[in-house]
């Protein structure tokens, strides 16, 4: 394992630190879980190609793309080359925030997802210790040079492009240790943070579906006079049966 004080140059190079490591476990919890009840037939996972995040999907296309060596697609992120409405699920791990123009990458997402499609997003807490880590740090290397976004901004964000969040949490309470004992050692910190400090996480999840307003039937208005002149009662059918057998 490489020596988790050295700057990383990418975010999959400090995953592979112990802190990083530490963060990976708690999203591929999620996404694990997250990913596996979701239907369709054609899902995205933006960026991170080293990380399967879409391992425990069912669905029968599962791929990556992003503008990194190992994409089974390469791209510009804020120009998708997918037809509209043609992606069931996309996963965006830790994406918005090193990006140049997060909003027109939302919305080419959601320009591709189908009605109903889900959008699974990562993304570090500013107001966490990771967050308060970056702020009196030097913000250098990864994942300390990106734009912490915040939670609110982000569903202010998905709102606009007409999602509904369903679902998400946060993870990721012990502070930003360099050292595995160190973050084994605060370990506590997960189950307390869930219930005495939850939106103290350094990371946090979302699950978005994308809403499409859809057109309100029109139940017509029967004359019941009419109605019933054409639709015989059941007496009267019965009534005629019996004249006709015995017409036989």
């Amino acid at each position: 394992m490489p020596n988790s004080k050295v700057i990383a140059q990418s975010l999959s190079e400090w995953f592979a630190t112990a802190q990083g490591g530490y963060v990976l476990s708690r999203e591929q919890a999620f996404f694990d879980h997250t990913v596996s009840d979701i239907f369709g037939y054609n899902a995205l996972q933006l960026g991170l190609p080293e990380q399967d995040f879409l391992r425990s999907s069912r669905m029968p296309l599962r791929f990556t793309a992003g503008n990194q060596v190992g994409n089974d697609v390469r791209l510009i992120l804020a120009e998708l080359p997918f037809d509209s409405g043609s992606i069931d699920l996309v996963l965006m791990p830790h994406v918005l925030e090193f990006a140049d123009n997060p909003h027109q990458i939302i919305r080419e997402v959601e320009r591709v997802l189908m009605p109903e499609g889900h959008l699974l997003i990562s993304g570090f807490n500013p107001f966490s210790l990771w967050g308060l880590h970056r702020k009196l740090g030097r913000k250098q290397g990864y994942p300390w040079q990106g734009h912490f976004i915040k939670l609110q901004r982000m569903k202010d964000w998905l709102a606009l492009l007409g999602f509904e969040v369903v679902g998400g949490r946060f993870a990721a309470y012990a502070p930003p240790f360099h050292q595995s004992k160190w973050l084994n050692r605060y370990s506590f910190m997960e189950k307390a943070g869930d219930r005495w400090w939850a939106v103290g996480g350094g990371v946090y999840f979302l699950h978005a579906i994308k809403r499409v307003p859809g057109i309100r039937p029109i139940k017509p208005k029967w004359n019941k006079g009419l109605v019933s002149n054409l639709i015989p009662s059941s007496a009267k059918l019965n009534k005629g049966i019996q004249q006709v057998k015995q017409d036989e």
